[in-house]
């Protein structure tokens, strides 16, 4: 059953973003990952949430999305991501 991973960026140093942007994008699918949403505009429908970017990955399943994020490939990516936004992420199954 596939799994999304749901990330809120806050980007703080975006010349460094890209960097991390660049280097993610072979991890994710090195895992059977792939790109649903990244960083287009978020348009409020209800309720006070306002995500600043938001990105939005489909795995094959949770326990691949977990392997991918706490991968030995994305341990670099994911402390310069650290570095340069401050951001939230979860998993959540699909039906």
């Amino acid at each position: 059953m596939s799994a999304y991973v749901i990330v809120n960026i806050s980007v703080k140093d975006p010349v460094r973003y890209e960097e991390y942007k660049k280097m993610a994008e072979d991890t994710v699918l090195s895992y059977g990952g792939k790109y649903i949403v990244r960083g287009k505009p978020v348009e409020v429908l209800e309720g006070n949430w306002a995500p600043k970017r938001l990105v939005v990955l489909e795995f094959p399943c949770v326990s691949r999305a977990k392997e991918w994020w706490s991968s030995t490939e994305y341990a670099g990516p994911k402390k310069l991501r650290h570095e340069t936004a401050e951001s939230t992420m979860i998993v959540v199954e699909g039906t």
